[in-house]
């Protein structure tokens, strides 16, 4: 009977140990591996593709030269129009193609020695473009690069003279930024560079041989509302 007590408690007093040696170690914190942070996930989660149409407006600022005088001069002035376009959407690659038309009234003048009866003057009363676009969708917001045809009037008036009224065919290119807005409007701001080459003017600018160019820098905004 001693025995079988004695046995007895040693087993307790070595039940006691490990139970408060289990205890100590549940208290301290399990060194997990910390875990890498997850990448970034890149969204374009806003649908850009389909038919849109809008409106635009914005300023001019450029130049035109007449080589039979020869100078060279500034034109500038306002604009408004409106534009229609279709974006297909390829992940986050947006490809679409855009045409736009604006009543300008972008001029500019010299008084240069050679201008015969008084100012020379070049003015643009309206602009077109046929454009591609290519823009990175970065879900409400997308970057985009642009370029294309530009068709426009080369308009010259010399006091006395008939001068001309030509409609050229030139280029444009340029880049902006769209951003989404309620529902199924957007917003953008624009940037064009449009050449419309040269224009012949000579017996009507009073001129022997004459060439009136028309280059220009457009800024504009614009909104779309999509289908």
């Amino acid at each position: 009977m001693r025995r079988f007590l004695l046995a007895s408690a040693g087993i307790m007093a070595v039940a006691t140990w490990i139970g408060a040696a289990a205890a100590a170690d549940l208290s301290r914190p399990y060194p997990y591996p910390s875990r890498p942070a997850p990448a970034p996930v890149y969204s374009y989660a806003y649908n850009w593709s389909g038919p849109y149409a809008g409106i635009n407006g914005g300023f001019g600022w450029g130049s035109s030269s007449w080589n039979g005088i020869p100078a060279s001069f500034d034109v500038n002035g306002g604009m408004f129009g409106g534009q229609i376009g279709y974006n297909w959407m390829f992940g986050g690659l947006v490809v679409g193609l855009e045409g736009d038309a604006d009543w300008t009234d972008l001029r500019g003048s010299t008084s240069a020695s050679g201008c015969p009866g008084g100012p020379c003057t070049t003015k643009n009363d309206f602009l077109s473009t046929a454009r591609g676009r290519i823009g990175l969708a970065a879900d409400r917001w997308m970057p985009y690069f642009t370029g294309g045809f530009a068709f426009g009037n080369i308009r010259t008036t010399t006091p006395g003279l008939t001068g001309i009224d030509q409609t050229n065919g030139g280029w444009a290119i340029g880049g902006g930024l769209e951003g989404a807005m309620v529902g199924n409007w957007t917003a953008r701001a624009e940037y064009l560079y449009v050449n419309l080459g040269s224009a012949g003017c000579a017996a009507n600018c009073g001129l022997p041989a004459n060439n009136v160019s028309f280059t220009t820098n457009i800024f504009r905004g614009g909104l779309n509302y999509r289908f």
